[in-house]
């Protein structure tokens, strides 16, 4: 995919970009956060505080064949897109373009090619670049994610807390991040909404947060039951 140029990509990509309908399929722990329970194809969501966030608003719609693609995140990893659920062969990286100007050009190209981009601006997007995207999302029915402040933005979602869980007080292997989101945007989406995720989950996907600290206590649970089975079979 790394060598794959915009114009066979959006050869390659549409058959599928324009067979979709006005909505895209996300996660079911992510659905709450957004109007329409998914992504609306026309639409400019920003994600401030988490590109693990950024990345599973993709995940629904890439496991359900749309096509994706991410630009200006060079240190976004394949591993962590997998398992979030992202089909990796519908999901090509483009590295982020020198100027402001190429960058904006590379994400209106690709909105060109796919259902939806994943783009990290190189600094604060002007009105003016950010209402000339926005108009590009809804002439090709594409969805526009965006890492950090965006102008405009039909949605907005930030986590305003995370905090890692593991195994007992402190030690142990990681297990989880708790985070919590908080949505708000432009018409359907002014009611401010609130949503604790575990982003990533024991799995290195999203899964809906209980109050409290669940994954702790579920991790201590299986570690007493493992060793009640190890005493007894001595």
């Amino acid at each position: 995919m790394a060598g794959m140029g915009l114009d066979a990509l959006a050869e390659k990509a549409r058959p599928v970009a324009l067979a979709g309908e006005r909505l895209l399929p996300v996660l079911a722990p992510l659905a709450p956060l957004l109007p329409d329970g998914a992504l609306r194809r026309g639409s400019v969501i920003s994600v401030a505080g988490s590109t693990s966030l950024a990345l599973a608003l993709l995940a629904g719609a890439s496991a359900a064949g749309s096509w994706c693609a991410a630009v200006g995140l060079a240190s976004l990893g394949v591993v962590a897109a997998a398992e979030v659920g992202i089909a990796l062969e519908r999901f090509p990286l483009v590295a982020a373009p020198p100027s402001p100007e190429e960058w904006a050009w590379a994400v209106a190209a690709l909105m060109d090619a796919v259902d939806v981009v994943l783009a990290r601006p190189a600094g604060l997007v002007r009105e003016a670049v950010a209402r000339r995207l926005a108009a590009k999302a809804r002439e090709r029915s594409a969805v526009l994610v965006a890492v950090g402040s965006w102008p405009g933005a039909d949605v907005r979602l930030a986590v305003t807390g995370a905090a890692w869980e593991g195994i007992g007080q402190g030690d142990g292997r990681l297990g989880a991040r708790r985070v919590d989101v908080v949505a708000n945007g432009r018409g359907a989406a002014a009611r401010e909404k609130r949503v604790a995720l575990w982003l990533p989950g024991p799995d290195g996907g999203a899964s809906a947060a209980s109050g409290g600290s669940g994954l702790r206590k579920d991790a201590e649970m299986r570690a007493c039951a493992g060793q009640d089975a190890m005493a007894g079979a001595g």
